[in-house]
């Protein structure tokens, strides 16, 4: 279960945070759609852009195991 933030709720996403990022990863590897976060637009760049930042520094993987 995804833990959805109030919209005007100010979020920090740091992208040394894996295990939060992990969370808004589905099991194919992308990031999830705002949809499925209940994140508010500026929320959801932030989040893909840790996301991004921690894939390049190999932190995580860019696709899915298997």
């Amino acid at each position: 279960m995804i833990k959805r933030f109030k919209k005007d709720a100010p979020v920090f996403f740091d992208y040394k945070d894996v295990k939060t990022l992990q969370r808004y990863i589905n099991v194919y590897g992308q990031i999830e759609p705002v949809a499925k976060t209940g994140l508010s637009a500026k929320q959801q760049r932030q989040l893909a852009g840790a996301i991004k930042r921690a894939r390049h520094l190999a932190m995580m993987p860019f696709v899915a195991q298997g």
